[in-house]
């Protein structure tokens, strides 16, 4: 028993929460479940993964924010040109800003230290070097913590949810 993907009425992901709370919210009629886990709560009632809400809420967007973190979250803690994956990382803006680039969410990549040090200020186009993934904004902060419980196998039943997860 553990967290619970919690959908908007529109099936779009709000939030994760724990089974208890999302137990509550299908007594009160608030929620239905749509993906359950083998545990029984009580009688025939077994503890939901994915619940959705019968009303749609509106949520005001939030926007997250350009940070080194959550760079390395969106890129998987991945070197975006070699593909390394370990604690030798940092974040390497595609377009340097020497030569006019942005300090945003679709100008920024992880890079180990190796890369970033041999890109230099050049483009990757000029260093002959691809990109893995082209970057982008992530879609919401839920969104990281969802792709990573999918990532480690542990709620494989959200994937269908998560779009991009």
């Amino acid at each position: 028993m553990g967290q619970v993907l919690v959908l908007n009425a529109s099936y779009e992901p709000l939030n994760i929460t724990s089974w208890k709370r999302a137990v509550v919210m299908m007594l009160k009629g608030k929620a239905e479940s749509l993906e359950k886990d083998t545990v029984v709560v009580h009688k025939n009632l077994l503890v939901p993964t994915v619940i959705r809400l019968r009303q749609y809420v509106c949520i005001p967007f939030k926007e997250i924010p350009l940070t080194r973190r959550n760079v390395l979250q969106r890129d998987l803690h991945t070197c975006q040109y070699c593909g390394y994956k370990g604690e030798q990382l940092s974040v390497d803006h595609v377009r340097p800003r020497s030569r006019g680039g942005q300090h945003t969410w679709d100008n920024v990549v992880t890079a180990c230290i190796r890369c970033n040090v041999y890109k230099g200020s050049r483009t990757p186009m000029e260093a002959d070097m691809a990109i893995a993934c082209r970057p982008r904004r992530p879609v919401s902060s839920l969104y990281f913590e969802a792709s990573r419980q999918i990532r480690n196998g542990q709620r494989q039943e959200w994937q269908k949810y998560v779009i991009g997860a």
